[in-house]
């Protein structure tokens, strides 16, 4: 079993260091340590002062040139070399000694080793040294001594660490007190240990924000600007190479550092390093065009800002873009990439990106670079027209690559930048246009629209469609977002007809032209290999064309031959580019059924049933699956606007290549595929970005919603003229008849194939399907009756959404059917508290009634008692008849109010009960239920006691 810890394999350490401190019994010459172990003994228990001198020089050389001297060393000489750090500092010799005999040890040797498994001493040792902090303490310590050589070999020994071990050095050195203020104390001391201590800090810096943030405080961007002046600047040495590899460090994704320089000394110093001076051309040494490489990376970084910087609202960036056109900096820029005084691709594709990221989102910038012209009066040319010859002409794609890019950021955010470049193209005379013995004017004098146009109806060749295509990336990023722009090129011709009968040709049936030239066949791939590139940015025009634009989706489906041609495209093979082609094309049919203005003859539902025809939907959305898994889709998702670092090791290679290293990483998959091809011609430019993939993503679902909605709403097909059934003048019966019956026929026929064509497509629907439970199969068959009934159809990609549909429709129904229950339930308590009223009402009656026999029983008894009295002589003490008539009539209106009242209230009950009654019955007739049923038998016995009281 091995045991690894990082990069080391601890079964390889331990046999290799324990066989050489406990011996083998096979012990080879390669194997022989040098006596390491009995110098070290020399050197610790020594009494002589000389001897052990000479042990320590003997144990330099043994470790200096015998691997397993290192190894032997590094499992037991560490404690020995700090103890005479410790306590034998004012023996400098000893000092300088174990100084070069740990270097030796740390060293890694540049020879790999034969056996897979053998250890490299340098980093086995370098790792044992590094877990001890107190070690590492005390190394640093060393820092302050006055020795020239002890301070030097002090500063060597902590880069071998930082080149082995990096991470674990870093956390040691920020715990350690005093550790990096020592370190920059020594970037002012002499040139050597300066240098030296540049390199340290360039390794520490590079991943530390903490050390990053310590080495600012400690007033790193003085000494950085000062030490790059003194060495001459641009044309300095390597030591301005290493002081710019440490200030990239200190800027890269730290917006605080950087707002502290531009507070501080300003963006001026940055500025002037790129300058040119006057009269100076070509020829640059190697060690001048890395410093330029690595003062534009520092620019880069500038303009970047921070990690979750967002282009046009981050303040920083928006302030150094500001600052840096203040100091000039566009014309510096110019210069180094369009007016030829450079040669160096890589300086070139770098100032490019540089002008990019200083007019993106930048509307002042943006005005600045669309005014900008290069050259003297007599020969002057607008900025943008030397980039866009740059792009059409360049044999370097990362050159393509990075003029492009100036264009998106110039149009990106700048509708008004986009107008003005819009307007600038006009039709060529007809000379311009074809063959060899056309007019070729100075250059100069054209305007950008009309150079974009020669490039577009360019046709002498292959070489010539690919100057079609980067023109075309241009033109996608003039209409990109701008529906004006797109409607105003749509109806531009190309050329001036030579004579008023021929129609002009306009822009997009050319790009349709030269995108069915551009198919790749066998030959074509062996000749050209690139070529197979070129369909891709024609269908990325196309789509940036027709988004959010239908008059230009009606003018693309208006020539019968493109949709079908189009449809085709989705099921491109046999080549590396096969899966862009038809992701592409299939993103492209997507745009003609989402941006489809529904008034043309080719509406948005006679594009689905092309591709479900000719491809089928399933197929259809696994084409643009594929395209969105493949890693040049995947890299492109990548947002980052950086280049990769600089370092010693990097940057002369990046100095001498083709540009490779300006160009962010989410390029770098799609340029590194052109690469592979062996590639002898002029490329096209990229096809993805972080923009437009995202674009992709958002559109995907919105297509897919598209087209269910389509089937589920299928649009008329058949419009049914009733007046063509009516006979018409002068027509006999049979005529008639037969006329009918025609119509009829052809009716059925276009019946019968559009149910076949449902059948067709249930089929597909219940072959994708064929894992589901049984018992769904019912839920299957009422999605055929459906799909039959509504004479459209459905393809295995909208499975899910139709069952997703069918369970909405039944929680729906269990909905409707509470709801039923609950207004029963209601119906029915409503209709109880109605016979309660009944019969609170009777019970009034009866009391009323009740009240009525007891006066008349009064009358009577108080009658008698009158008569009574009278017969025996007594004088009458009772009331008249007329006072007790009116006392009567008073009584019986006082009762009768009281009960009127309280019939009034009953009857309003009953009016509201009544009308609760009334939409409870309308809402169960709606429901479908028979109310009379449910009235049946109740309200009988109720009815006939109230006719006996009406009777009373």
């Amino acid at each position: 079993m091995a045991f690894k810890l990082g990069p080391l394999n601890l079964n390889a350490v331990a046999q290799g260091v324990g066989g050489l401190v406990f011996g083998s019994g096979n012990k080879s010459p390669e194997d022989d340590d040098g006596g390491v172990e009995e110098l070290l003994e020399r050197i610790s228990n020594g009494k002589l002062a000389d001897d052990r001198r000479n042990a320590m020089a003997e144990l330099e050389v043994a470790v200096a040139e015998n691997r397993a001297a290192k190894l032997a060393f590094g499992a037991m000489g560490f404690p020995i070399l700090m103890a005479v750090f410790r306590e034998e500092r004012d023996d400098l010799e000893m000092v300088r000694g174990a100084l070069e005999t740990l270097l030796h040890a740390l060293t890694t040797e540049e020879r790999m080793y034969k056996e897979a498994d053998q250890v490299q001493p340098g980093l086995v040792n370098s790792e044992l040294l590094a877990r001890e902090p107190d070690s590492i303490a005390l190394v640093l310590s060393l820092l302050d001594e006055t020795d020239f050589y002890v301070r030097y070999h002090t500063l060597q020994l902590l880069t071998a660490l930082l080149t082995n071990c990096p991470a674990r050095l870093q956390d040691v050195i920020v715990a350690t007190p005093q550790g990096i203020p020592r370190l920059m104390d020594m970037m002012l001391e002499r040139e050597v240990i300066r240098n030296e201590a540049l390199i340290v800090l360039a390794y520490l810096t590079r991943s530390a924000e903490e050390i990053q943030k310590i080495v600012v405080f400690e007033g790193a961007f003085d000494r950085l600007i000062s030490i790059i002046k003194e060495e001459g600047g641009s044309e300095g040495s390597i030591i301005v190479q290493d002081c710019l590899e440490l200030l990239n460090n200190l800027l890269r994704n730290n917006p605080s550092n950087q707002i502290f320089l531009r507070e501080t000394l300003g963006l001026q110093p940055i500025a002037s390093l790129l300058k040119l001076r006057k009269g100076s051309a070509d020829g640059f040494t190697q060690q001048k065009s890395v410093n330029l490489l690595c003062a534009l990376e520092t620019v880069a970084l500038l303009l970047a800002g921070g990690p979750n910087a967002k282009p046009g609202k981050d303040a920083n960036v928006v302030a150094n873009q500001t600052l840096f056109a203040q100091n000039k900096l566009l014309d510096i820029l110019l210069a180094l990439c369009v007016e030829g005084r450079v040669s160096a691709v890589a300086i070139r594709c770098s100032a490019l990106r540089c002008i990019g990221d200083l007019v993106a989102w930048h509307h002042g910038n943006q005005d600045l670079l669309g005014s900008k012209v290069i050259g003297e009066d007599a020969d002057s040319e607008p900025a943008l027209n030397c980039v866009l010859r740059l792009l059409l002409r360049s044999t370097n794609l990362s050159e393509c690559i990075a003029a492009e890019y100036v264009f998106k950021c110039f149009c990106e955010g700048n509708p008004d930048g986009q107008t003005m470049l819009a307007s600038t193209i006009t039709p060529l005379p007809q000379s311009h246009g074809r063959g060899n013995n056309r007019v070729v004017e100075n250059e100069k004098q054209m305007s950008l629209g009309s150079m974009l146009v020669q490039a577009l109806i360019s046709s002498d060749g292959r070489n010539d469609i690919e100057a079609s295509c980067r023109a075309a990336s241009v033109l996608s990023h003039i209409l990109n977002g701008n529906v004006q722009c797109k409607e105003r090129v749509l109806k531009i011709p190309l050329e001036i007809p030579s004579s008023s009968l021929s129609p002009p040709e306009l822009l997009m049936p050319r790009c349709m032209r030269y995108l069915a030239a551009a198919v790749p066949s066998t030959s074509s791939i062996n000749e050209s290999p690139g070529s197979i590139w070129l369909q891709p940015v024609l269908l990325r025009l196309l789509v940036t064309w027709l988004v959010d634009c239908p008059l230009a989706v009606s003018s693309f489906l208006d020539p019968p031959a493109h949709l079908p041609f189009l449809v085709d495209l989705t099921a491109s093979s046999g080549s590396l580019a096969s899966v862009h082609v038809a992701g592409l094309a299939a993103v492209l049919l997507g745009a003609c059924i989402i941006f489809n203005s529904e008034q043309g003859s080719k509406d948005a539902t006679v594009v689905v049933d092309i591709i479900s025809q000719r491809v089928g939907l399933t197929n259809y959305f696994s084409k643009w699956e594929e395209m969105e898994k493949s890693s040049l889709f995947v890299s492109a998702t990548s947002a980052s606007r950086l280049p990769k670092p600089l370092t010693r090791l990097t940057a002369a290679a990046a100095a001498a290549g083709d540009g490779m290293i300006s160009i962010p990483s989410d390029h770098h998959q799609q340029v590194q595929s052109f690469s592979n091809e062996n590639l002898l011609e002029p490329l096209v430019t990229t096809f993805y970005d972080a923009e437009f993939v995202v674009f992709i993503k958002q559109l995907e679902p919105v297509v897919r919603e598209r087209i269910v909605d389509i089937f589920a709403h299928p649009k008329s097909r058949v419009m049914v003229d009733t007046l063509g059934f009516e006979p018409q003048k002068g027509e006999t019966d049979n005529d008639y008849i037969q006329r009918l019956r025609t119509s009829l026929q052809n009716q059925a026929q276009e019946m019968q194939n559009l149910l076949e064509r449902n059948s067709a497509l249930v089929e597909d629907l219940l072959a994708s399907s064929n894992g589901t439970e049984a018992s769904k199969v019912g839920e299957e068959k009422a999605l055929r009756a459906s799909i039959h009934s509504q004479g459209g159809g459905v393809s295995k990609a909208e499975v899910e959404s139709l069952k997703q549909q069918l369970e909405v429709a039944q929680q729906w129904v269990e909905a409707v059917q509470n709801e039923k229950q609950g207004l029963e339930l209601e119906y029915q308590q409503f209709k109880q508290i109605a016979l309660d009223k009944e019969n609170d009402f009777r019970g009034l009656s009866d009391a009323y009634n009740a009240l009525e026999q007891d006066n008349v029983r009064l009358e009577q008894e108080l009658k008698t008692l009158r008569a009574a009295l009278q017969e025996g002589g007594m004088v009458s003490v009772s009331p008249s008849s007329a006072e007790l008539e009116t006392v009567r009539e008073a009584g019986r209106q006082e009762a009768q109010k009281e009960s009127e009242g309280e019939l009034n209230d009953l009857l309003v009950c009953l009016g509201q009960e009544e009308t609760k009654v009334e939409r409870l019955r309308a809402r169960l007739e709606e429901l479908g239920e028979d109310v009379e049923k449910l009235l049946e038998g109740i309200g009988d016995q109720e009815g006939e006691a109230e006719d006996e009281d009406v009777d009373e």
